[in-house]
């Protein structure tokens, strides 16, 4: 059991952690189960809140005492106003959000049922991304750490690439994404957290250690970690060479949209924090399984002080694998 954390006492400043890209108006219907196939449904419970992947990894960065900016674009629509006042009014910096004319803001409707699995119903306009502004060495040198995520990849390889001339950790989201953005955006990141799926189907394998493996062998340079949900994490440890697996805490799932954005916020905030790399995926874990007690998506991000004694109660299982040749 852990009795103590380094996440237990905050640095003497809030770091400051710059999120790019998806923000999105969400239409959350909380139902008993998933629809299989036409009819009517009847949810019991709604929220619409404004989220996405890197909007919400802001958030839990905010909700853990760090300094949170996002770069995101929405349409110059009602829509999109509400997406950015939402986003402001929880803690995260959108001075630098993008309203594009003549594109309509990102929206999605989500089924989550009772067992917190979710159907998600997307709609991203194509001329949201359109723009691509310049990224500067200057414009992220004041940030601690820089976490990217897929949907808008142009503007992502700019802020990776400044960030690693500013030398800034640049943290990439590695969830599934169009044909070459991983491959096109990894080179360029210090540190990949893949989700399963996106790491299964780079990869070709399914077998978690052997993919963290091949990933690592892929991307040499940077950090490799998966998440994998109720099975845990997995990551490569550069100093002994050896695959760590950390045990998922278990926690009764209400609502599991967002708990991979949240842990990305908490992953990325410990490294601006320079915690050591096993109290990062622990950070990182506890935040993510916290938030799937609550129903509303990233409503659910939990605070530091919520995460520390999460931490003190959590019987943490960790196993390394060596890995065999390939």
């Amino acid at each position: 059991m852990t009795t103590s954390s380094a996440f237990d006492v905050p640095p003497d400043r809030a770091r400051r952690v710059l999120c790019v890209g998806a923000a999105v108006m969400d239409t959350l219907f909380r139902v008993r189960t998933l629809p299989t196939g036409q009819g009517k449904i009847l949810p019991y419970d709604m929220l619409q809140i404004a989220e996405g992947m890197a909007s919400s990894a802001a958030f839990a960065v905010a909700r853990l005492g760090g300094n949170a900016s996002l770069w995101g674009a929405v349409g110059n629509d009602a829509t999109g106003e509400r997406i950015i006042a939402d986003l402001g009014n929880s803690g995260i910096d959108t001075s630098c959000m993008l309203r594009v004319d003549g594109a309509r803001s990102a929206v999605s409707t989500i089924l989550v049922d009772d067992q917190g699995e979710r159907l998600i119903v997307p709609f991203y306009d194509a001329g949201l991304h359109e723009t691509v502004k310049p990224v500067t060495r200057k414009d992220v040198s004041s940030f601690d750490a820089v976490l990217v995520d897929v949907r808008w990849p142009k503007l992502a390889l700019r802020t990776l690439l400044a960030a690693r001339e500013a030398g800034k950790p640049g943290i990439l989201d590695g969830d599934v994404a169009g044909d070459g953005v991983i491959e096109m955006l990894a080179p360029a990141a210090s540190h990949i957290v893949f989700s399963q799926p996106a790491a299964e189907r780079l990869a070709g394998a399914a077998e978690l250690v052997k993919v963290v493996g091949l990933l690592k062998r892929k991307f040499e340079h940077a950090f490799i970690s998966v998440t994998a949900g109720e099975k845990g994490s997995f990551w490569f440890d550069d100093r002994t060479g050896e695959i760590v697996h950390l045990t998922a805490p278990k926690v009764r799932a209400v609502d599991t949209l967002a708990a991979g954005d949240i842990f990305h916020g908490a992953f990325a905030l410990a490294v601006a924090e320079a915690l050591p790399i096993e109290e990062r995926m622990r950070v990182s874990s506890i935040a993510a399984a916290l938030k799937c007690k609550v129903f509303g998506g990233r409503t659910g991000a939990p605070t530091r002080a919520e995460v520390g004694a999460a931490l003190r109660d959590w019987d943490v299982g960790v196993s390394r694998s060596t890995l065999l040749p390939l």
